[in-house]
């Protein structure tokens, strides 16, 4: 979007996301948080993408517009559907595997769908909506973890040309190391 920002890295390993200055920002606990220039806090992820193309009037269609409410649509399916079935997935599949095979059944199964439900909406498309938006934003990040997930994205061949599509975008290169140690973006064999 061409802001200016600083990352303030949070160890929830070590639970930097316990301490009383965090909670102030967020009773959740969670990240990310965004503290604007005017102070203003926001928390979720889509609700500060929400805010930063409302600052900006970038990456997102105009309020009230048809494009606008598939917009909405999509960031609410990555909210409630993509961003915590692949979080569960990679809690059971990648980080604890054998601990339970329901559990591993079930959320690599459900990731499958997800990602299938993706495949079709990307089919015949270059992004999400008919141009880069704040939808490739929110559920990018997620596909890039294809690997904890045990996806194989040339299952996806829609969501395969998209992924390595954003991923050769400096921007999302940039994104992607943040914080640092990260590693480089992965690619499909």
């Amino acid at each position: 979007m061409g802001l200016d920002y600083a990352v303030k890295p949070i160890n929830i390993s070590q639970g930097d996301q316990m301490t009383p200055a965090f909670l102030a920002m967020n009773r959740n606990h969670k990240i990310p948080v965004l503290v604007d220039s005017d102070g203003t806090v926001v928390n979720e992820s889509n609700t500060i993408l929400l805010k930063l193309t409302q600052d900006t009037r970038k990456f997102a269609p105009s309020q009230g517009s048809p494009d606008y409410w598939v917009m909405l649509e999509w960031l609410m399916w990555q909210a409630s559907g993509f961003g915590p079935m692949l979080g569960q997935t990679h809690h059971f599949v990648h980080f604890n595997p054998g601990k339970s095979a329901y559990a591993e059944t079930r959320f690599q199964t459900e990731a499958k769908r997800l990602y299938g439900v993706l495949n079709t909406r990307l089919t015949g498309r270059t992004y999400m909506l008919d141009e880069i938006s704040i939808l490739e934003f929110a559920i990018w990040p997620w596909a890039s973890r294809f690997e904890f997930q045990r996806i194989d994205l040339n299952e996806f061949p829609a969501v395969k040309d998209w992924y390595l599509r954003l991923a050769d975008r400096p921007a999302f290169q940039r994104g992607y190391v943040q914080p640092s140690g990260t590693g480089p973006i992965p690619r499909p064999a």
